[in-house]
């Protein structure tokens, strides 16, 4: 019965005989029915990319946005119910407004973070409330260390600080391509910059994205660097426009590669014979 969530699914304050909340894990499952949102922490900033599934053809190109700015050194990407991370968002620019009220400078980004996460897990303790179905991205630059970071707050309430996180359909894979990517060296003049991070985004996006099941989707992406000032902005059109012609051309050139392997193959298991 615990396995199903009979009986033990119709309170977030509830536990099942295993230790587990099915209502939380509901809200999760929501999540990674969604657009993938994902963020890399580059050697010169932060990068958020969300993939906006667009259902009608009549809706108008930045309608329903899926990344926010909280304050001028913040910004959120949401995934997951759409209207649940609006809330979200509307508290992490009450908490940022509040701290700048109280101590006169920017909020640091854990603080955020964790500020977040809190008002998040909140809702998994009450009954009579019902846990968030969205998980928001969090990138901020602290003036005070120079740093910018990267936060994801998971429907349970889970922060944690990431080199690259992904949230949504594409979650897996995208963490298996994030690995691959430059972000951690030990020298930062190794890492990516927020171009080339632009570029390996959109690249996953269109990679993963399968155009005879999924809904066709717009690209929104934001950065916070060196180059926006680091204030949070969205990518500038003819820089997303040009990752994506990158991103679909170095797909084809990779499907062709494999395609003339296999034929490589195929003619050496023939001369075998």
């Amino acid at each position: 019965m615990a396995s199903s969530g009979s009986g033990y699914d119709l309170s977030s304050s509830t536990f099942s005989p295993d230790g587990r909340i099915f209502q939380v894990e509901y809200a999760a499952k929501a999540v990674e029915n969604a657009g993938s949102a994902l963020g890399l922490k580059c050697r010169d900033g932060v990068v958020l990319c969300v993939e906006k599934p667009v259902p009608n053809k009549m809706l108008l190109p930045n309608s329903s946005r899926r990344i926010h700015t909280v304050d001028s050194h913040s910004g959120v990407a949401i995934t997951g119910f759409i209207s649940d991370g609006r809330q979200i968002v509307n508290r992490a620019r009450e908490e940022a407004s509040n701290y700048f009220e109280t101590y006169g400078t920017k909020i640091p980004p854990t603080v955020l973070a964790d500020r977040m996460g809190s008002y998040v897990h909140y809702f998994t303790l009450h009954g009579s409330l019902r846990p968030f179905g969205a998980t928001s991205l969090l990138a901020s630059y602290d003036p005070e260390t120079s740093e910018a970071s990267l936060h994801m707050v998971e429907p349970s309430g889970v922060s944690h600080s990431y080199f690259g996180c992904a949230a949504g359909k594409g979650r897996q894979p995208a963490k298996t391509e994030m690995e691959k990517l430059a972000l951690h060296k030990p020298a930062a003049e190794e890492n990516i910059s927020v171009r080339e991070g632009v570029r390996q985004l959109a690249r996953m996006v269109h990679a993963f994205h399968d155009e005879g099941k999924d809904k066709p989707f717009e690209l929104e992406m934001s950065w916070l660097c060196e180059e926006s000032g680091w204030e949070h902005r969205g990518v500038p059109r003819n820089v997303i426009r040009e990752a994506v012609e990158w991103a679909k051309k170095d797909i084809e050139e990779a499907e062709e590669g494999d395609d003339e392997s296999d034929e490589d193959d195929d003619e050496q298991g023939g001369d075998m014979e």
